[in-house]
């Protein structure tokens, strides 16, 4: 490897390595934040606001409450499932505090799905939305969870708030599924209880677990990447560093419309903030792009995150065009690849650069980054500090600069391992410490990276992994599925989208019958958006089939049909 050929093309202030040192954990890190910054805003969400002073309060009492429950000790894991609300930083928050161990879930998920992470993760503690608790209630009886805590919209509110929004929710909109959990109490009543609690101080290191973040769907594919609380503290330290010139502590903005339980979103906005004293703006339904257009002008906003989708739909959203981008210093895409044009028209529209940040889950995430005052340039960036990146061939032996060849990583963020996945972890982890990022890509001259292609058969959609382990596993449960493959193909909202092709047993089996099948067991990303039927599909002599052969058979029509 070109010893470390990027540095010298860092930005200026930032140090080619990080202090590990200067804190021991996450809870150390948010201790600290409150401690400097008290009186400032920590979170809003719905005209509600928090003071870092009345989270350290909330998260005090819930990770009390927490060390309360009968049978529960630290390194237990507590699931959050729920969206953008203010009950997200104090669950999550209070439960690092109490030395748990943080397991995010979609809210999105189906039955199905919430099964296979909760009885794969062992969580004994779910924090859960209202409005999905239907779905636990289904599975509740196979999984491994003792106590269930259920937030609501208008819940952290004052009174008046709270009665009308849930009432609009649950009666007007009828967003809130009848359910029945026994035991179950508000978060409102977990906060009360734990008040009356002491919070005992458990010792936390950078070899304690802080997350276990899932990386996908079920069928055996999704697997648990176990994040300690030294990866979380080395990728705050590697981000804070490459923000330093930029981020002024106690008076940054950050608007928080990508998914908490998503680990780009996690540590870049939440956490990233947090220590700098920030303010983060949750927006609860991003899908709403005229009411979050709304909210970003009424905000005087430093930061913006988001994927290539996000960025895309503000684009094209009325008055998107008014927002007032003045303050802006920071607008950061990850999660999968911005678009070209996306990146340009959002430079001529707002005035900002969009830098774009790689990064994958078993990295907590951040790998590389492009500084902030260049224009885009279709890279990932440099690697962050205290960070190798190296090109492999499938030999694994270090290829030149210029030629193209497995991304991988080694640093202080790179996970420890897949929970309770000796093997899955052995394919991707080298005993060395080297992630193999599955991404083909190439450094130039002055340490910048560009991917080029993807070697492993994931596919990004809006940014959210997607394994054709389980479309093809789910499709396959229907009787007039003989086999099934999934790859991912180009798609101008999200990317990349599904595309299953099917090999029929029921010769009158059409594509919406599949569909509507898939639809039934996975949540909404995952989905085919498309359905080719074939006779049969490429294998290879020993009979595995061929998702490459199939994705270059969809690059050359998409060829043919712009020649």
């Amino acid at each position: 490897m070109t010893e470390k050929a990027w540095i010298s093309s860092y930005p200026p202030g930032v140090e080619p390595e990080i202090d590990m040192s200067e804190f021991a954990s996450v809870r150390d890190i948010f201790e600290n934040a409150c401690q400097r910054f008290a009186a400032n805003t920590a979170f809003s969400n719905l005209g509600t606001s928090l003071t870092y002073e009345r989270l350290d309060q909330l998260t005090r009492d819930f990770g009390a409450y927490l060390q309360s429950l009968p049978g529960t000790k630290k390194g237990d894991r507590v699931a959050l499932m729920m969206p953008n609300l203010l009950q997200y930083p104090v669950a999550m928050l209070g439960a690092i505090r109490a030395g748990f161990v943080v397991v995010n879930v979609n809210p999105m998920y189906t039955p199905t799905e919430l099964q296979h992470q909760l009885r794969d993760s062992g969580a004994k503690v779910i924090v859960i939305f209202e409005n999905v608790a239907h779905t636990l209630e289904s599975v509740l009886q196979n999984t491994p969870v003792e106590h269930i805590v259920l937030a609501s919209i208008g819940e952290m509110h004052g009174f008046f708030k709270r009665v009308l929004l849930n009432f609009v929710v649950r009666y007007v909109k009828k967003l809130v599924p009848k359910f029945s959990l026994a035991g179950a109490i508000t978060t409102r009543k977990a906060l009360r209880f734990g008040r009356d609690q002491e919070l005992k101080k458990v010792n936390l290191s950078h070899d304690d677990l802080a997350f276990l973040q899932y990386t996908g769907g079920t069928t055996g594919v999704a697997k648990g990447a176990m994040l300690t609380h030294g990866n979380i503290v080395a990728n705050l330290q590697q981000a804070s560093s490459w923000l330093s010139q930029d981020v002024e502590e106690g008076r940054e903005i950050a608007i928080t419309a990508l998914p908490m339980y998503h680990i780009f979103c996690l540590t870049a906005n939440i956490l990233v903030f947090m220590k700098v004293g920030g303010h983060c703006v949750l927006i609860t339904d991003p899908r709403n792009m005229q009411g979050f257009v709304k909210i970003l002008s009424s905000v005087p906003f430093t930061a913006l995150t988001g994927v290539n989708t996000l960025f895309n739909g503000l684009l094209n959203t009325p008055d998107f065009d008014k927002v007032d981008f003045s303050h802006v210093k920071l607008v950061l895409g990850g999660g999968a690849a911005i678009e070209p044009s996306v990146a340009e028209r959002w430079k001529k529209i707002t005035g900002t650069r969009l830098s774009e940040a790689y990064g994958l889950t078993e990295a907590s995430p951040a790998v590389c980054i492009n500084p902030l005052h260049e224009e885009y340039n279709g890279s990932i960036g440099l690697p962050v500090p205290s960070t190798l990146v190296s090109i492999r061939d499938d030999d694994f032996v270090e290829l030149p600069t210029g030629q193209e060849g497995e991304l991988c990583v080694k640093g202080p963020q790179v996970m420890r391992g897949y929970w309770n996945k000796p093997r899955e972890t052995a394919e991707i982890l080298t005993q060395d410490g080297w992630l193999k990022t599955g991404d083909i890509a190439y450094m130039n001259e002055q340490g910048y990276f560009f991917i080029t292609d993807r070697k492993k058969d994931m596919i990004l959609v809006s940014g959210f992994n997607v394994y054709p382990k389980e479309i093809e596993a789910t499709a396959t449960l229907h009787p007039g599925v003989f086999e099934a493959a999934a790859v991912g193909v180009p798609d101008g909202k999200t990317g990349e989208a599904v595309k299953l092709f099917v090999v029929r047993k029921d010769p009158d089996l059409t594509e919406q019958a599949i569909i509507e099948h898939c639809r039934k067991h996975m949540t909404a990303y995952k989905i085919p958006r498309h359905v080719e039927f074939m006779a049969e599909l490429p294998k290879s002599p020993v009979g595995k089939v061929l998702r490459r052969e199939l994705r270059d058979q969809e690059r050359q029509k998409l060829a043919a049909q712009k020649a």
